[in-house]
């Protein structure tokens, strides 16, 4: 790949962002990878939504929203031998968070995070129910 020719490592499609190969973030929980580029690959947009944090080898061949299997990418298969290659020759840095700071500092973190998370949830839910009164009034007029 040139500056001319910079695609989207998954589909070929003009590429417009980064995408981190290996996620940040699973099920709620950091990985330990961080954002260097052992672990980014160009992605267009479409390609980098649908991923989202899924594995990508199991993505691309999946019939996701998107994928590039769902899309009908000829060259599938030559792409990823060339992420294989990628992924061999980049190692990417995994950081054991915990074990920097400290399991109780850590522990703290995660109770913090769940908590600003539960609250986000009933502020939505609680905006959601003011819109609604909000509208019927303004529909009552």
């Amino acid at each position: 790949m040139t500056a001319d020719t910079f695609q989207c490592t998954y589909c070929g499609s003009v590429a417009s962002e980064w995408d981190h190969l290996r996620p940040l973030v699973k099920d709620k929980k950091p990985t330990g990878y961080i954002s260097e580029i052992q672990n980014l690959v160009p992605s267009c947009g479409k390609c980098n939504q649908s991923k989202g944090n899924k594995e990508w080898r199991t993505w691309m061949l999946s019939t996701a929203k998107r994928s590039p299997k769902a899309r009908g990418v000829k060259d599938i298969h030559e792409r990823i031998k060339r992420l294989e290659a990628y992924e061999r020759s980049k190692t990417p840095t995994r950081m054991d968070f915990e074990a920097i700071v400290g399991q109780e500092a850590w522990a703290q973190h995660q109770d913090n995070l769940e908590r600003v998370q539960t609250l986000m949830r009933e502020s939505q839910e609680l905006a959601a129910k003011i819109n609604a009164e909000v509208a019927n009034a303004y529909n009552a007029l």
